[in-house]
């Protein structure tokens, strides 16, 4: 009965149905007009999506099950490895930074897009040391294994991830005086919509939605940060607003001339589970065994994926620069030409 009962408490809360069974057995629906009502009217949004996503690659003849296999089975390792850990440590940090904060806010709509500016900036700097700093690319590189893209991908995440991700965030929203039930909600819709972002072609073909592409992180732009093409790598870093990549010079539209290729650059498997999640640090270890010092092995640990000792470095910076200056090179060369067929 036990296993019966843990088997339901797992699917309704994979499905994000929890809530709504309660609020119909209390018979109470006052509570649709607050803020946890709302919340678990969305929370079955994001995996009845993916239902739909499968559905319709089943219908047209294009679903694979390895497409979607992987991050499922990250998914249940997670669960059973980490349940609690992120929770912990963001109620850890409120408590230990809240009283340094510089500033003090309140839930209030003109503070609440201080807060989300506060939180995109936090969001940014986890996610760009984690595309920057090797160890933590290791952590971070199992949400990016996944050669294709769809709602599923928002499982693979390596267990230590979230904590760690979480841990960055709210430090930096505290301390810059997000006040914490404002996080709380922040993190909500951010969290719905950095979901959502990772919708894949067979439910929302074009990414750009439209006039929103312009204003928002759509999942245009998310589709590039999880593409492997030189000129997408290491860009697109925030998760709705798009406003610290536009300062950082990390934002890059979607090209219609440039086929979106997922995954990672290194050779592997990405039908093992060994290999996408644990890969990354078997690599990282190879690298610091053969290092020639200790100051080149320590280097290996923080810095970016693609760094070695012998200055043939092949990082996503050095790889993307290469691509936009061959680029250049090819356009200025046509620009030479079409000036002298006209002469």
């Amino acid at each position: 009965m036990n296993i019966l009962q843990t088997l339901y408490e797992e699917l309704t809360g994979f499905f994000g149905i929890g809530g709504i069974i309660q609020i119909v057995k209390s018979g109470d629906y006052s509570v649709l007009s607050t803020f946890e009502g709302i919340r678990h009217l969305m929370g079955p949004i994001i995996p009845l999506l993916l239902l739909l996503e499968i559905i319709r690659a089943a219908f047209y003849k294009r679903f694979k099950i390895d497409e979607y296999k992987i991050p499922f089975l990250v998914f249940i390792l997670n669960r059973f490895i980490s349940r609690f850990i992120s929770i912990a440590a963001v109620a850890f940090c409120i408590g230990l930074l809240e009283p340094y904060a510089i500033i003090t806010t309140t839930f209030t709509w003109y503070w609440l897009i201080y807060g989300y500016i506060v939180w995109e900036l936090a969001h940014f700097a986890y996610h760009y040391f984690g595309h920057k700093v090797r160890i933590l690319w290791c952590l971070h590189s199992t949400h990016h294994a996944p050669q294709q893209m769809n709602l599923s991908v928002n499982f693979a995440h390596f267990f230590l991830e979230a904590p760690y991700a979480d841990v960055i965030r709210t430090s930096i929203c505290i301390l810059l005086g997000v006040n914490p039930a404002l996080l709380f909600f922040i993190m909500f819709v951010d969290g719905f919509w950095g979901s959502f972002i990772h919708i894949g072609e067979n439910v929302i073909r074009d990414g750009r939605l439209g006039f929103l592409n312009n204003l928002l992180l759509t999942p245009s732009h998310h589709r590039v940060h999880h593409a492997k093409n030189p000129l997408y790598m290491d860009t697109n870093f925030c998760n709705l607003l798009n406003i610290w990549d536009r300062i950082f010079h990390t934002y890059q539209n979607e090209r219609r001339d440039i086929n979106i290729e997922y995954g990672i650059t290194r050779e592997m498997n990405p039908n093992s589970l060994w290999d996408v999640y644990f890969g990354e640090f078997v690599c990282l270890g190879r690298d610091i065994a053969s290092a020639p010092d200790f100051k080149s092995k320590l280097l290996y640990i923080v810095m970016p994926p693609g760094w070695s000792p012998d200055g043939n470095h092949k990082t996503a910076k050095t790889v993307r620069d290469a691509f936009i200056e061959e680029e250049n090179i090819i356009k200025d060369v046509e620009a030479v030409s079409t000036v002298r067929a006209t002469a």
